[in-house]
């Protein structure tokens, strides 16, 4: 009778601590076709597990680790009408409520892993009630997280194994960055520069020319006049 009751109150106990940590138990997972250190375009597959019996996925938005630029994932799988949208430090996909209790899961392609013995993908879920999980806590001194980062363990590189080249920035840089193209109705600086000039010419060119002009005059004047004048003293001369 004893020992009955003794099994009766360890199965409550462990019911009733199952029952408590039943809710700390929904978490996000991540997954990897390929899980080595600097594969190729490798799968990674996340899985957010559903916490709520009232409310459903709206948005996942993961955090990329160090070495994985947000350009250099794409997606492959995600719940229907969801979108992909790439962040400063990561990627966004979202859409349409899960129903309550749905698990949300997605697919996305990886350029390149880096060189790494695991990589962390911190998660924040967003539910259609506005309730926000966090799963962005990463492990420290081997002690449990309530609320862990999901973290993905690699194998170590294969030989021969390097670095892919850097992918497209999806910025252009200062350089690269095109100048304003002078339009038809707004000749540029040298050709506006250019026509003031021609024209100083031109006026430098046409007063020279006037006080040629001028002078010319003034000498056929003062010829005139002399000759009329020796013409008059002549006739006086010849009258006397």
């Amino acid at each position: 009778m004893a020992g009955r009751r003794v099994a009766l109150a360890g199965a409550g106990a462990l019911t009733a601590t199952l029952a408590l940590a039943a809710p700390a138990a929904a978490h996000v997972e991540v997954e990897a076709d390929t899980p080595q250190a600097l594969a190729e375009d490798v799968t990674l597959t996340f899985l957010s597990e559903a916490e709520s019996d009232s409310a459903g996925f709206t948005e996942l938005r993961v955090v990329l680790p160090e070495g994985i630029a947000p350009e250099d994932v794409t997606l492959d799988e995600a719940p229907k009408g969801w979108k992909f949208r790439a962040t400063n430090d990561g990627y966004t996909v979202g859409g349409p409520a899960l129903k309550a209790g749905v698990d949300g899961e997605h697919k996305v392609t990886v350029r390149q892993l880096p060189d790494a013995k695991e990589i962390a993908f911190k998660t924040v879920e967003t539910y259609s009630d506005g309730k926000i999980s966090r799963w962005i806590e990463l492990p420290t001194g081997g002690e449990d997280s309530e609320q862990p980062a999901p973290v993905l363990e690699l194998k170590a590189a294969a030989p021969g194994a390097k670095p892919a080249d850097p992918g497209p920035s999806s910025s252009p840089s200062q350089s690269e960055t095109p100048s304003p193209t002078p339009s038809a109705a707004e000749p540029s600086a040298e050709a506006a520069g250019s026509k003031p000039d021609a024209k100083a010419a031109e006026d430098e060119e046409g007063g020279s020319a006037g006080l040629v002009i001028g002078g010319a005059v003034v000498a056929l004047a003062v010829l005139g006049g002399g000759a009329w004048w020796l013409v008059k003293r002549r006739a006086a001369a010849s009258e006397s």
